[in-house]
């Protein structure tokens, strides 16, 4: 571990990107105990204590405690995430903006434009939402907003609105210049910021007999296995053998090679279970803020563990899982690219034939996957339901905060590789150096 640190200081260009990546998470985390105006927060960390096993509790975890703070990044990177749905569904359906996806950068650059409009308006809707809604909370005969009223309302969603778009920012600028993905990271940093609450809450029901030290390390056990399966499912990997042809450049020959294609067992990685998440925080919390009888039904129903949220989240990660990958790995555009390449699958014919058996092979591989995902969201969720642990020990924690760990360390490592390179095939001014040493030395017959 010392030497990957080591390696990691040394090299520059990825030591501005770790120092860049923590940066920017300091300063998210600061903006997580920055209070919005107008909030008793007494009566809103009790009343969030009563809530830390509902959605509530999930939504707390996802954005790192801010919630229960009322702070300005208390919507966090959900609205953001709620537009990337939006974009990339209707991209599929809409014809005009899969012509602007397929523009190459410019296109990109279009489509990112709109998800940030689109994460505005998102904003707007859900701090409207919650300030009509905080003015109907109240615990016990206390009041959760000091003074209601239209100043409440505009200060909060303004708030709300700018703190939903400075981590926007946040998390694009880590993604462009820090390491991995900006948004899972900071889903993950809020995950991990959990954990010593939940650390916390879990000793004190030990200490009041509430579970016993067998139960602790049963789950302690189980929380392991967990984080094992994940392990070996994540790094998991289906080589498909690629052969290609020989090639005639000039008067040179180069002789076939034989290759292969990776993928993953779970290609989608943890963005269909956090896009799952996203969509059944929406409408159960409007239900939470709005309370009326339909509203209070859905609530009701859509309560992590109940069945109708574990048949729906379920439902919703197996359709995410399959539109990810459709999306990222489109099997034509696989195809294309081995032909230009010059390579094929063996026994499989180039073109429609090997479009077929891709889209075969992802289409089985999606299944697993999927079923992987479902069974580590749902099954610990059961665990957490029926001993009431902290929602920082269910599955979806465990597999955002494990699987975005690996994919970071991935990235880290494909960085250090680029210093290993170099050594081999350094720049001009190295090898210039070099020479100049061995004049200097007077060793001619090595430089021969």
């Amino acid at each position: 571990m010392a030497n990957i640190v080591t390696r990691i200081w040394e090299m520059e260009d990825l030591r501005k990107r770790v120092l860049f990546t923590l940066g920017m998470l300091a300063i998210y985390r600061l903006g997580i105990y920055i209070p919005a105006p107008g909030i008793d927060r007494a009566a809103l960390q009790q009343f969030f204590s009563e809530q830390s096993n509902t959605l509530f509790g999930l939504y707390n975890m996802f954005s790192g405690g801010a919630l229960e703070q009322f702070s300005v990044f208390v919507l966090g990177i959900m609205p953001y995430i709620t537009a990337s749905i939006i974009i990339q569904l209707l991209t599929k359906m809409v014809p005009m903006l899969e012509r602007i996806q397929k523009e190459g950068q410019q296109g990109k650059n279009r489509i990112t434009q709109y998800t940030r409009y689109l994460t505005i308006i998102i904003a707007v809707m859900q701090s409207s939402a919650m300030a009509r809604g905080m003015e109907q909370m109240r615990v016990g005969t206390t009041d959760v907003v000091i003074n209601g009223g239209w100043d409440f309302r505009v200060m909060t969603v303004l708030t709300m609105t700018a703190g939903a778009c400075f981590v926007m920012w946040l998390a694009e600028q880590m993604t462009d210049r820090g390491i991995g993905n900006g948004a899972s990271i900071i889903i993950t940093a809020g995950i991990i910021a959990r954990l010593p609450a939940g650390v916390i809450h879990l000793f004190e029901r030990v200490s009041s007999e509430e579970m016993n030290l067998l139960q602790v390390t049963l789950l302690g056990v189980f929380m392991f296995l967990v984080v094992m399966g994940i392990v070996f499912v994540e790094r998991g990997q289906l080589r498909i053998p690629i052969q290609y042809a020989k090639k005639v450049l000039g008067r040179k020959v180069y002789p076939g090679r034989s290759d292969y294609l990776p993928l993953k067992v779970n290609i989608s990685g943890v963005i269909p279970p956090i896009f799952a998440s996203s969509l059944l925080m929406f409408p159960s919390t409007i239900g939470q803020f709005y309370p009326s009888a339909v509203l209070d039904w859905v609530s009701g129903a859509f309560i992590p563990g109940r069945w109708l949220y574990n048949l729906s989240y379920a439902g919703l990660i197996v359709f995410f899982a399959y539109f990810y990958t459709a999306v990222t790995f489109p099997p034509e555009d696989l195809a294309e690219n081995l032909k230009k390449q010059g390579g094929y699958i063996p026994r499989v014919r180039p073109g429609a034939e090997t479009i077929s058996y891709l889209d075969w092979l992802l289409t089985r591989l999606t299944a697993g996957g999927a079923v992987y995902l479902s069974a580590i969201c749902i099954l610990p969720s059961v665990l957490v339901s029926a001993y009431n642990v902290p929602f920082s020990f269910g599955g979806t924690g465990l597999l955002i905060v494990v699987g975005v760990a690996l994919d970071t360390v991935a990235q880290v490592e494909a960085q250090l590789m680029t210093k290993h390179y170099d050594g081999l095939i350094g720049p001009k001014a190295q090898r210039v150096k070099g020479r100049r040493r061995l004049l200097q030395k007077g060793d001619v017959n090595l430089l021969r």
